[in-house]
């Protein structure tokens, strides 16, 4: 009799061990995630102050900037006005207009070969293409931590795990997408000789 309750009691503490290794490994994703998405915040915001700097340097080359200023700042504006409402979809659509913009940016220095020879445009330049490239690693990296996480969440004993803590353990993230642009331009990758 002894013995079957020693049994039992270790069988016990092996469950509860199992149980508390599953709640720290989820929570461990969810705190994944979350540092995540902080790096996109930083991305976003570096975006921002490159593009104030570049705008400054080409102010006396053309009018273009003013409106590129303007909408740069209004669309940061509205993504943060959705973020502080929790509304992640608004957010990423004004982030992503943001990144069509710097996309565009290319065929305006084409138009003005003085600012084109700028050393600090130039740099201005290649700096957000630079912070876009690093912002897509970003984002690829919160989707990947947020697709582990709905996957080992949803697995046999996790799943019942989740269910015990459900305040704590069951989040809804939401991906960040890429731009329509940058679809197109996957989908129509090609390999130059």
């Amino acid at each position: 009799m002894k013995t079957s309750l020693i049994v039992v009691l270790v069988l016990l503490l092996l469950l509860v061990g199992y149980i508390i290794s599953i709640y720290n490994r989820l929570i461990r994703m969810i705190e994944t995630i979350n540092n995540n998405q902080r790096q996109i915040d930083i991305q976003l915001d570096r975006r921002f102050k490159v593009f104030e700097s570049l705008i400054n340097v080409v102010k006396k080359y053309m009018d273009y900037e003013k409106t590129t200023l303007k909408d740069v700042v209004a669309l940061r504006s509205q993504a943060q006005q959705a973020a502080a409402k929790g509304d992640t979809a608004g957010r990423m659509e004004a982030e992503n207009a943001i990144s069509r913009i710097a996309g565009g940016l290319n065929l305006v220095f084409e138009q003005y070969p003085d600012l084109k020879a700028n050393q600090n445009a130039m740099q201005l330049q290649e700096e957000i293409v630079n912070t876009e490239n690093k912002l897509a690693f970003a984002k690829q990296a919160f989707n990947d931590s947020i697709e582990t996480y709905n996957a080992e969440k949803k697995s046999f004993f996790q799943a019942m795990i989740v269910g015990m803590f459900i305040s704590k353990l069951d989040k809804v993230f939401e991906y960040w997408q890429l731009s329509d642009d940058k679809i197109a331009e996957h989908e129509d990758y090609t390999v130059k000789l």
